[in-house]
């Protein structure tokens, strides 16, 4: 395993990966240990992802309940663990959507309470003043467009964006509307590969691919997915690197069972103590009568 180079990966760095050719790597990360192991696989982007909600904290299918105390406090975790990726906050459902005003002060807390580097928020039209107001308070912000996952009851549910020509365009040109506004980089979610493609040609900008193709500058896939951390059917433009979950359940099955059969703990699972404190120790225990 290769070290990755010390110090955090800087902004500007993005941009010269982007010119360079070289693809950029973000994943999810939700705590410590997930943040460390990205941090030894080299990965470049961190995102405490308000997916959380559904990987970690447990709703149905949405990222719209999680709370911005919630992310807070994944956020600080992953931030502790991670020393060269970038930490991206994610801004949750209504914590932005009110005003420009309410963006800048929930992306202030992200990166004062939440160790966060950035902060990510979704869409274009009104998001587009948030991103810069936010930018111009010193801030450096993430656009997500596509699939936005906050608003996909609006959009018809989890599906592809911009099928038409129509659409295509519209994404082009929020895309043209998210960095003049001052994103450093550009999430496209569940987009035709050919219209994102044409979207990263036109951006300075690195574009983040998730079930965009592989014209983005670089891709990212939630943690629990590319992990096989869950049983079930997992998104189509999901690659799983690993079947995690059956070997969970196995080795806790395997558990209980050593458990309730007594194989476990074993002797080597235990410590000892010398044997003559150990005497001493039975013959204060036999003198306790006699106290009472």
């Amino acid at each position: 395993m290769s070290t990755p180079p010390a110090g955090k990966l800087a902004l500007p760095e993005l941009v010269a990966m982007k010119r360079r050719g070289e693809r950029i790597v973000m994943v999810t990360a939700y705590d410590t240990p997930g943040a460390r192991f990205a941090e030894d696989a080299g990965i470049d982007i961190l995102l405490v992802g308000d997916t959380a909600a559904m990987f970690v904290l447990g709703h149905e299918s949405t990222t719209v309940p999680v709370t911005v105390e919630e992310m807070l406090f994944l956020t600080r975790t992953v931030a502790k663990a991670a020393h060269r990726p970038i930490v991206v906050g994610d801004l949750p459902f209504g914590s932005y959507q009110v005003s420009d005003e309410q963006a800048v002060e929930t992306a202030i807390r992200f990166v004062k309470e939440g160790g966060a580097d950035v902060v990510k928020l979704e869409g274009a039209g009104p998001s587009v003043t948030r991103v810069r107001s936010i930018v111009e308070a010193g801030i450096p912000v993430m656009g997500h467009i596509g699939l936005t996952p906050q608003s996909a009851t609006m959009l018809g549910g989890f599906r592809a964006q911009g099928r038409t020509a129509e659409k295509a365009t519209r994404l082009y040109e929020d895309a043209l509307a998210l960095e003049r506004a001052g994103c450093f980089a550009l999430v496209l979610e569940a987009v035709p590969a050919p219209v994102a493609a044409r979207i990263t040609q036109a951006l300075a900008i690195p574009t983040i691919g998730i079930g965009a193709g592989a014209g983005c500058d670089g891709q990212v896939l939630v943690y629990h997915d590319l992990l096989g951390l869950y049983q079930g059917r997992a998104p189509r433009f999901v690659k799983r690197y690993a079947e995690l979950a059956p070997e969970i359940q196995a080795a806790l099955e395997t558990y209980a069972a050593e458990v309730r059969s007594g194989a476990f703990p074993e002797e080597k699972h235990t410590y000892s103590m010398p044997e003559e404190e150990l005497a001493a120790f039975e013959a204060a225990l036999a003198e306790e009568p006699a106290r009472r």
